[in-house]
């Protein structure tokens, strides 16, 4: 703290945020991770019950992840022009409602629509908290919210898988399924009934106008992008898919065309890019997100198809990986404050020694061994992952100007969908064109892969901000 000699005016200190303003958006931000991942579990219920097809159970999974990429950008900007809080509100009814649907959904056509609908209500809620996090605090208190951050999406992503095998096996009121869908009413419910009194309203400095075309150009280029990206390996990447993926090339070049030209309220502000360690952050959030989704689908299949395990007995086992984030996440601000950018290094060294951990492992132990003799390599996995994701989202987050954030939010929130797309779609194929020699070999040869990518994402944070 500046001391002076002389009296100096009192300075303007930024509000103290609401108590309960950090529960109630990572609550609504847990339940939007949990839900991308607990339908993994649902699907041969609800396959058996609505008699869906392989294209139905496709959409089902894919129906969120795309609507969610596709409409995170313009999201961030519908916030920065008619209040976050109010977008966040509208976001968390929809999914709310849609979530409802999904649960009592009498059709695969039904429940594919009711999927969509929450993946674009997640989309308005993502950027949203993001931006209001980077508003509400300041200093270490930032750093810790953004740590929590980090917490809420770990857990929801690592837990889903258990939470899950549990409600299925509860079968609570005979639901099965539908109660992974349905326990999302109460919890939204009273989140919403909250929001008015814990989150404080905010905008962009100054008027922000909306960019409709290039928001339609934006959405229509990662729909060109991530569709293929989640359709093409389970249909063997048909012409349709490469068509896709060359106009989207096409809509991106059109769109980055489009933002240069424009002068006021692009959807991406070019000033972005002129931001230290902006363009470094996002890169590097994009590899790193590239093993993740990948990493939890392979591990899952290897569990139950591999090893024999059901989907309450796998759950128990991702816990290995939950207690290692739980313990490094709490703290990871502290060390990000001591470390800087090596914070982010010391997470993926970790993380890849973990993955080569699992893969070693699985060599030994081969599929006679207690499966519970992964648990080591996925706790150092879980351990490195604490340390890597609320530390490189606050540092890319942080580094921009006020007016920046809601476009910042929406790049920020968007890359993790288009890196777990494409790490899905690369290495789901590698890891089933290995199955030829087994689910063993096949499960160490991704651990490998998936290491080495993290090793180059430790290389790539030494190009970040120093703080």
């Amino acid at each position: 703290m500046a001391t002076t000699l002389a009296p100096a005016p009192i300075a303007t200190e930024q509000p103290r945020p609401p108590r309960g303003l950090l529960p109630v958006v990572l609550t609504a931000t847990f339940v939007t991770s949990l839900d991308f991942f607990v339908v993994n579990v649902a699907i041969p219920s609800l396959q058996s019950q609505l008699h869906a097809g392989p294209a139905g159970v496709q959409w089902v999974v894919a129906g969120f992840g795309l609507a969610l990429a596709a409409a995170l950008v313009p999201a961030g900007r519908l916030g920065d022009r008619f209040g976050r809080r109010r977008v966040f509100a509208l976001g968390l009814l929809l999914f709310t409602l849609a979530s409802a649907a999904c649960g009592l959904a009498p059709s695969t056509g039904t429940l594919v629509a009711g999927r969509v609908v929450q993946g674009l209500a997640a989309a308005l809620m993502g950027p949203q908290v993001l931006a209001i996090l980077r508003d509400s605090y300041t200093g270490p208190a930032q750093a810790r919210a953004f740590g929590r951050y980090a917490l809420s999406m770990g857990v929801g992503a690592v837990l889903g898988q258990l939470i899950g095998g549990l409600l299925i096996r509860a079968d609570l009121l005979g639901l099965g399924w539908r109660s992974c869908f349905l326990i999302n009413v109460p919890v939204g419910l009273v989140t919403l009934a909250l929001v008015k009194r814990c989150v404080p309203e905010s905008r962009a400095p100054g008027r922000t106008g909306l960019d409709l075309p290039g928001s339609a150009l934006v959405t229509s280029a990662l729909t060109a992008l991530v569709l293929p990206l989640i359709q093409g390996p389970s249909q063997g990447w048909p012409l349709w898919t490469w068509l896709c993926l060359a106009g989207s090339a096409v809509l991106f070049t059109l769109f980055a065309l489009h933002q240069s030209r424009i002068a006021a309220h692009p959807v991406l502000d070019p000033r972005l890019l002129r931001e230290p360690g902006f363009t470094v952050g996002v890169l590097a959030q994009l590899a790193f997100n590239l093993g993740q989704a990948s990493f939890f689908l392979v591990l899952a299949i290897y569990l139950q198809q591999g090893r024999g395990l059901d989907a309450l007995g796998s759950g128990l086992l991702f816990v290995s990986i939950g207690g290692g984030y739980l313990l490094t996440s709490l703290s990871a601000h502290r060390v990000a404050a001591r470390l800087g950018r090596h914070a982010v290094a010391l997470g993926t060294v970790g993380m890849a020694a973990g993955l080569g951990v699992l893969a070693l492992t699985a060599q030994l132990v081969g599929t006679s061994g207690s499966a519970w003799c992964l648990a080591p390599g996925m706790f150092l996995d879980g351990l490195g992952m604490g340390l890597v994701i609320g530390p490189l989202t606050g540092g890319v987050l942080g580094a921009v100007r006020p007016q920046l954030v809601g476009s910042a939010a929406g790049v920020v929130a968007t890359t993790p969908q288009i890196g777990n797309a494409l790490g899905v779609a690369l290495l789901g194929n590698l890891f089933y064109g290995a199955l030829q020699h087994g689910y063993t070999h096949a499960f160490g040869l991704s651990m490998l892969v998936l290491a080495g990518l993290e090793l180059a994402v430790a290389a790539l944070s030494r190009l970040l901000p120093r703080n």
